[in-house]
């Protein structure tokens, strides 16, 4: 009996990209609760975040173990109360970046070094303020970086992957245009993502803010600004800034600027068929 045979093209399977989701991780600095519409203030102008609010959850008993930057940072990313990782005030210049600063989080495990482990790639872009600012650390691999806690909003120096970068203009419209860099990288990639987008703002200074973030408040009273005098126990730093209304006008743009890019980093999700 004979038999018949046809011959075929070896099937060869396409490459299935991972179905663990990507993950957006977007952090501001010094932005209290009050200054928030979906925790009741109308005053401020924040559509990119009300309407994140209104599409997913609101916490609203929610807590920081201390009130100040670099310890709330470390516990974010290790789980640790202050009193263990042990840094419990805010990270002075000399122990953020250059020679005398060290890595605060060496030997403690944190949650994006777990991510890198099992095949995830993490990019950071903004604010980290952890020591060694510089350098790409617990398992990030697109690093930029402003080091140290705060500095001018104008025309930032930032540390792109070991390499010094000058840009000209807004520095948190800068952090939005590496958030979307990173993200244009991981069109076609397999493996899934970790972006953590850590904004300056509205931490002081107040020195700059352009115009189209401003110009929502010409004419606003900032109903939602605590009006009670100054503890005696606060920042004396801050006694140029405290109250006035130049002041309030400047946070508050400086919250409209992290919506506007929240909207673009939300809007190119959508764009890449990612937002979901």
């Amino acid at each position: 009996m004979a038999g018949a045979y046809a011959a075929s093209r070896p099937v060869v399977a396409e490459p299935v990209r991972d179905k663990r989701p990507n993950i957006v991780v977007i952090m501001a600095d010094d932005h209290g609760s009050w200054a928030l519409g979906p925790y009741g203030c109308r005053d401020i102008h924040t559509p990119n975040l009300d309407a994140l609010a209104e599409g997913g959850a609101v916490f609203t008993n929610a807590r920081t173990c201390t009130p100040v930057c670099s310890p709330s940072r470390m516990t974010y990313l290790t789980g640790l109360l202050p009193s263990s990782h042990g840094v419990q005030d805010y990270l002075l210049p000399e122990d953020s970046t250059g020679p005398t600063s060290r890595q605060w989080l060496k030997g403690h495990l944190t949650y994006t070094e777990l991510l890198a482990q099992h095949g995830y790639t993490l990019g950071m872009c903004g604010k980290w303020h952890m020591g060694q600012d510089e350098v790409a650390q617990c398992g990030f691999t697109d690093w930029s970086t402003m080091p140290g806690g705060g500095g001018s909003y104008r025309d930032a120096t930032f540390i792109r992957n070991g390499m010094k970068v000058p840009t000209k203009g807004f520095r948190e419209d800068r952090v939005g245009d590496f958030a979307l860099e990173f993200l244009e990288k991981q069109r076609d990639a397999k493996q899934p993502f970790y972006l953590a987008v850590n904004f300056y703002a509205p931490h002081t200074p107040y020195d700059y803010q352009p115009e189209e973030y401003r110009a929502p408040y010409a004419n606003s009273e900032f109903s939602c600004f605590p009006r009670m005098p100054m503890s005696p126990t606060e920042n004396r730093e801050l006694v140029s800034v405290y109250g006035k209304r130049e002041s309030m006008l400047g946070y508050s743009a400086l919250v409209t600027a992290i919506d506007a890019n929240v909207g673009r980093i939300v809007k190119k999700l959508e764009a890449m068929g990612m937002r979901e």
